[in-house]
């Protein structure tokens, strides 16, 4: 069995001018911090592709990933921001810790986008081991910083269209 994806359709490539004025929050964690540093990065360069001004972009740290829903509820709802971008990364270690912040992060995550209206990426690394974390962390556009602020922009878009 092949581990490539297949089968993603990129979004369509933005307008010109279409997210300039687009306020994006992007949420950190403090744990695993050469990984989180590499997710940023991802993060900041898909902003730049997609035409967020570095005016519009504000960083913050949550202490973790569990904390990551609380934080970004305050965010959300604080009126400044047009999506929050969360990242992090929790490995798998010898007891079921690893279960109870990953599943409350992603619930939490999801349940903040779902009363606000407003897109919440979720950026957060899951994975067994350090090495699965770098992989998924690196230069290119597979990173999933990168992916995380492609898919809070897109779905920005589709809410963005569905009300106009």
């Amino acid at each position: 069995m092949s581990d490539v994806k297949s089968g993603f359709a990129a979004p369509a490539a933005p307008g010109a001018g279409e997210f300039a004025a687009t306020r994006v929050a992007l949420l950190a964690t403090r744990w695993n911090v050469e990984i989180i540093d590499a997710l940023r990065a991802g993060s900041r360069r898909a902003l730049k592709v997609w035409g967020v001004k570095d005016a519009h972009v504000a960083e913050f740290h949550a202490p973790g990933a569990y904390e990551l829903p609380l934080a970004a509820h305050a965010l959300i709802n604080g009126g400044k921001f047009d999506t929050v971008i969360a990242l992090g990364c929790v490995i798998r270690g010898d007891t079921p810790h690893f279960d109870y912040v990953a599943g409350e992060c992603a619930r939490g995550l999801m349940d903040v986008q779902l009363r606000s209206g407003k897109p919440v990426a979720f950026g957060v690394l899951t994975v067994n081991t350090p090495q699965q974390a770098t992989d998924r962390a690196g230069p290119g556009d597979d990173n999933k910083g990168y992916e995380a602020v492609c898919a809070a922009l897109d779905m920005l878009r589709l809410i963005r269209n569905a009300s106009s």
